[in-house]
Order: C-alpha cells, then structure tokens, then sequence
C-alpha cells in the first residue's frame, strides 16, 4: 500500500521543493511533479501519478487546487480513485479518506460542485430562454452578408464554379453551400438569416 505524491507548480520561476518536502514527511515513497497552469487539462505527471496507484495506495496533494482544476473537477478526479479503491490526502485542508471525518468533508464539497454545477445550468436554460424571447439565437454570427451572397450568385450564374465564387467573396465553400441550400428559389438573393436589402439577380440552380 504505496502512499505517492503529486505536486504543481503553474510557471517555470516556481518550484516544486516546498510541496516535495512537505509531501515526503507526510510519508509519500514517490512523488510526480508538473509545471503547468491549474486550468490545462494535459498535465502528463498527473496522468502517470494516477496510473501508478493501486487498490490500498493513497494519493496525497499538499493543497486541494494542485490536484484539480476546479472543485467540479477536483471531485470528478477522487471520486474516481475511491472506485478504484484508491485512499486521497490533502495536507492543507486536512482532508483525509481513510477517516470518517474526512470522508465527510470530501462529500460536502462534492454537493458543493453539484450545486455549482446545477446553478451554471440553471443560468445558461434562463439565459437562453431571455435571447429567444428577444428573437435572438445563440451560435456564432454568419460570415454570409447580403451582399456576399449575392455577388457569390452572380458569380455563379457567369459560370464560375462554388469554390471559385466562395474565394472571391470571402467565406468558406461550406458557409456557400449552406446559403445555396437555405435560399428559396426566387429572384432575390437575400441571405437566410441575415439582414439586408436585396437585389435582383438571376438565381442559379447549379449546385
């Protein structure tokens, strides 16, 4: 039953001593390091630390924010190791699986990330409900504008292929074809979705 470390430094000016020293006199035999921000998901030392862990090893932190980049994630990250039947230490805050009193401390913080979870939720169905009612909808802008769209059917109608009129107005063949789809079959050439004035030229039906 192997207890090992893990610590984080966020910059190359930092160093990872003070947490090695004070993770090796909590007792840890080996220890990984990093040195990478809290909030980048690719922190290899992390990675090897946790699949060196066994059933019966524990796994120690000199502070909850070197193991997880957020609470959410911080609980995500040992509630998988207690499947795996892995124990989990935080020096700082003194939380320590292995005691009744640690465990509960892990559970009121995993309430306080469902919480928080539930909350972002919540916020984003509201505020997405408010732009509906308002007539707006969410996604990025279009790069179609009116008048792309039209000298982009002009050009097409003079026989110049997708590609060739999606490169001389400047968006993507894909953003094109999507506009080509979406057009009813008039003589106008607005853009669904976009908002402008119109002109009057000749559709092409070549696709």
């Amino acid at each position: 039953m192997a207890v090992i470390g893990y610590a984080r430094v966020s910059t190359g000016d930092q160093n990872t001593e003070a947490q090695e020293a004070a993770l090796r006199a909590a007792g840890c035999s080996r220890v990984f390091t990093d040195q990478a921000s809290g909030s980048k998901a690719d922190r290899p030392q992390l990675t090897a630390a946790l699949d060196h862990l066994n059933a019966g090893d524990t796994l120690v932190v000199w502070r909850l924010d070197r193991l997880g980049r957020s609470l959410p994630h911080l609980v995500e990250v040992v509630r998988s190791l207690g499947d795996r039947h892995v124990e989990f230490r935080s020096l700082t805050e003194a939380i320590d699986t292995t005691t009744p009193a640690g465990r509960l401390l892990f559970h009121v913080a995993a309430a306080f990330a469902e919480f928080e979870r539930d909350l972002i939720q919540e916020r984003t169905r509201a505020g997405l409900a408010a732009a509906r009612e308002a007539g707006r909808v969410g996604g990025r802008p279009t790069v179609m504008t009116p008048d792309k769209f039209a000298a982009a059917r002009a050009l097409i109608a003079a026989d110049k292929t997708h590609a060739e009129a999606a490169t001389a107005v400047g968006v993507s063949l894909s953003s094109l074809r999507r506009a080509l789809r979406a057009a009813p079959s008039t003589q106008t050439d607005s853009v669904p979705g976009a908002a402008g004035a119109s002109t009057d030229v000749k559709e092409s039906s070549r696709r």
